[in-house]
């Protein structure tokens, strides 16, 4: 039994010993037992073992390699992203796409030899467009997830969302466990599958809802609460760039969770594309393969979300 599990039942103990005090050492144990099989029910926090600084995450196995496709009938890929989510898909100076999606389509493009060309949409456009035949291949950072693969397929996963807690440097929090958080104050977006997984699995904290990401690194920053819950990547980016003032940084995780996050980030292709998947997938093998996505991912995320 985990740490944070045996407080839960030594809490339940107390509450049984204060409301029955006329039970037998037999009902009690009974009850005892009971709260035990219980707690065991309740998910714990799925704990990631980080990767060094010069790393990058990989889903690839080297003992595998695909065979290269047959892509004699792919002379252009059209991809498509997303308007706004940085640092994956923004306009740049120029209005043009850019950002780690984008940069790594272009890579698969030239590991295939072959034409392509990247046009920005909604994101909840992107799905409608595949199956329109408006877009070959959408690399927009979706996640993967029963609903998703009802509307399209997907290559293998190129990285996995992450929860990530976020304190001020002067805080001295390293500790994050559960059983750690009593009592204090956690910013998180309202509504997001981070507040979800807070109050399912940190009951101790203090969860403050705000309205936006910008919110809750505002707060932190203020000292309004003592740590921030959110997306990895988009805090990552944040710790990095000059907006956090040099003001925090990570503290315990990751978390990966695939209940609350998805199972992984992959690129999405027309139902029964397979022609199209499967030479994404070879060449997202090459690219890791040759060091050129760890290049990749270092350039855009130094502080690593993982």
């Amino acid at each position: 039994m985990s740490f944070a599990s045996f407080l839960q039942v030594t809490a339940i103990a107390a509450r049984v010993r204060q409301t029955c005090r006329r039970c037998g050492l037999a009902a009690i144990v009974a009850a005892l037992l009971l709260a035990e099989s219980l707690v065991a029910l309740v998910p714990q926090p799925v704990l990631a073992q980080a990767p060094n600084a010069a790393s990058a995450p990989g889903f690839w196995d080297p003992r595998r390699r695909p065979e290269r496709p047959d892509i004699g009938r792919i002379a252009l890929i059209r991809f498509m992203t997303e308007v706004d989510y940085p640092p994956f898909d923004y306009a740049g100076p120029d209005g043009n796409p850019t950002g780690f999606n984008v940069d790594l389509a272009r890579q698969i493009c030239e590991e295939l030899h072959v034409s392509c060309t990247v046009q920005m949409r909604r994101f909840d456009t992107l799905f409608a467009a595949l199956e329109d035949n408006r877009g070959d291949a959408a690399i927009a950072s979706i996640s993967v997830s029963p609903d998703a693969r009802r509307r399209a397929d997907f290559t293998d996963p190129y990285y996995r969302p992450v929860g990530r807690f976020a304190v001020r440097r002067d805080a001295r929090i390293g500790d994050v466990r559960p059983e750690r958080l009593e009592g204090k104050k956690v910013a998180v977006v309202a509504g997001t599958a981070h507040e979800q997984y807070l109050r399912a699995l940190f009951t101790e904290a203090e969860v403050r809802p705000y309205p936006t990401a910008e919110a809750t690194r505002e707060a932190l920053r203020r000292g309004e609460v003592d740590l921030l819950f959110g997306d990895g990547f988009g805090l990552a980016f944040w710790l990095n760039g000059s907006d956090s003032n040099n003001c925090c940084e990570f503290a315990g995780g990751p978390f990966l969770e695939s209940r609350y996050f998805g199972e992984g980030v992959g690129i999405a292709v027309r139902r029964g594309n397979d022609t199209l998947r499967l030479a994404i997938n070879w060449a997202l093998f090459r690219l890791w393969e040759k060091g050129r996505f760890t290049d990749l991912w270092l350039r855009y995320f130094p502080i690593n979300p993982y």
